[in-house]
């Protein structure tokens, strides 16, 4: 923070500066001399400060002034000589306490074309009470409010070295959807993480707990449904989620061994009704894994990682009354992992791994293969480009269960950012992103049968969800700051030779607007 040097007022007229005995006024005096010599030198032999010449007051004053200010910082040091009782108390400047890591708010209101993010044209069926019919290209203003709050106690538990973090946080977001009430929400997010250091050990635990209170009922669909739309109103229902990570590190001066676990639970709170009547129901799933990498350090930047990981994933089987076949794709799975982590270039960081993914599914699920083998892979590259630019790539690849029940799907993520900081006050940023949701390893409803390997048909699905985006932000001040944002998707068909009557409704465009402001305290 700038200091702020506060001076005392000097009286420039001769006669009327003070005259006490005391060492800042002898000081004073050397000033008045030193500047009394400037005259003599420039002015004709005349003093700025004649002893007791009233005729001469005025024009001594306008030299006085002027040399005063060329004088203020001697001045200001012989001031700052004197005592506390004749110092001015700078005043008191408002700082948040070192615990208190983040206290701000943000405010944004939108314009959603598809609210929905459907491609569905209206028809005449049966909407479940409180439910809403998932129409394309239903638009809506929306407002949300986002409060923040953050602390770190590990500065308060004193003079110790082993925790290095103990945070908490709640980042909630109040949602409403104007012109499409179904969708409005709360979202209450609390963040938790413990990081510490004992000599050659480290460690992190890191939990994230969210609870939606969102609508009870889910969308409903005449026809087809996109994976994009239906999982994106999905986040605005009501729910529990949690994500949670675990890490143990032995580090040595080659090498290091890395314990981890991690924890991704979802928890749906929606009505759950009978397939066929265009409702589409949401089933609780959780992944939960864990293992170890052992890393070779190439350098002191950069370690080649071989790892381990076992896991279960669960989906809920819905009851009979829902579906009959009573069917999920619970499974437990195995990988091996290879990897590499650190800085091959100053200017480039680098995370990723990869291998084989080797799943045994359970009794019910409806795959095409009990024992599949498939493939996982997740990788993070930001490359510094120069003080001003930023360009991160972000990757993910893995077998999960689908939200909407009974069969997996291959997710795939990859997402490219491009950041550029014009000054410290404005910057600007652009992403390009591709979704995908392929379906195919698992099997349609079959018929006469509680698992339809024999009568079912590979499900023909596989979805695609495209974004480009680009966004400004400018920082009136420390604490005020203002950004423009906007978003295009579209939700497009992947999979070949299906008739075009079930692929326009799992199509659709979708745009967002945004203006927000955001006070930081």
């Amino acid at each position: 923070m700038t200091d702020i040097i506060h001076m005392k007022p000097v009286q420039t007229r001769g006669a009327e500066l003070p005259a006490s005995p005391s060492l800042n006024d002898t000081k004073l005096d050397l000033v008045r001399e030193a500047i009394n010599s400037l005259c003599r030198s420039a002015g004709g032999n005349r003093p700025a400060f004649p002893s007791n010449s009233v005729r001469s007051r005025r024009p001594a004053t306008s030299r006085a002034l002027s040399l005063t200010a060329l004088c203020a910082p001697l001045l200001a040091l012989t001031g700052g000589a004197a005592d506390a009782t004749n110092t001015a108390t700078p005043p008191a400047t408002l700082q948040k306490p070192a615990w208190l890591t983040d206290l701000s708010v943000g405010v944004k209101e939108s314009y959603d074309d598809n609210a929905y993010l459907s491609g569905v044209n209206p028809t005449s069926y049966t909407i479940p009470s409180g439910g809403v019919e998932a129409l394309k290209n239903h638009s809506s203003w929306v407002t949300t409010v986002s409060p923040k709050l953050g602390f770190n106690i590990a500065p308060l538990l004193g003079d110790q070295k082993v925790l290095q973090a103990l945070t908490f946080g709640y980042s909630p977001d109040f949602v409403t959807y104007h012109d499409a009430q179904t969708e409005s929400y709360n979202a209450h997010r609390l963040a938790a993480a413990v990081k510490g250091q004992v000599e050659d050990v480290s460690f992190s635990l890191e939990n994230g707990f969210t609870y939606i209170n969102g609508n009870k009922y889910s969308p409903s669909y005449s026809t087809g449904l996109s994976a994009y739309g239906t999982g994106i109103l999905r986040e605005r229902r009501e729910q529990n989620q949690d994500r949670s990570t675990f890490t143990l590190k032995y580090d040595q001066e080659q090498w290091f061994v890395r314990p981890t676990a991690s924890l991704l639970y979802y928890d749906l709170e929606t009505a759950q009704l009978a397939i066929g009547s265009g409702y589409c129901n949401y089933a609780d799933r959780y992944d939960l894994n864990g293992g170890a990498d052992v890393g070779y350090k190439l350098n002191k930047d950069l370690a080649v990682t071989l790892g381990y990981r076992y896991g279960r994933q669960y989906q809920q089987a819905y009851a009979s009354t829902v579906d009959p076949y009573v069917q999920s794709s619970s499974d437990d799975y195995q990988r091996v992992l290879l990897g590499l982590e650190g800085k091959p270039v100053s200017w480039l960081d680098v995370k990723l791994q990869g291998g084989p993914d080797f799943r045994k599914y359970d009794q019910s699920a409806p795959v095409t293969d009990d024992n599949k083998t498939t493939y996982y892979g997740d990788a993070t590259l930001t490359a510094t480009l120069s003080k001003q630019d930023t360009l991160s790539f972000t990757y993910r690849q893995w077998q999960w269960v689908s939200s909407t029940g009974k069969v997996p799907y291959f997710d795939s993520t990859y997402d490219l950012n491009y950041k550029h900081k014009f000054n410290d006050k404005l910057s600007a940023n652009l992403e390009g992103r591709l979704l995908g949701s392929d379906y195919t390893s698992g099997l349609a409803a079959g018929a006469g049968s509680t698992r339809d390997h024999i009568v079912g048909t590979t499900n023909a699905r596989n979805d695609l969800f495209y974004t480009a985006s680009a966004g400004v932000q400018y920082a009136f001040t420390a604490n005020f700051s203002a950004n423009l944002a906007y978003a295009y998707d579209l939700g497009r068909n992947g999979q070949d030779g299906l008739a075009a009557a079930s692929v326009a409704p799992r199509e659709f465009d979708h745009q967002l607007v945004t203006l927000g402001v955001a006070f930081k305290f």
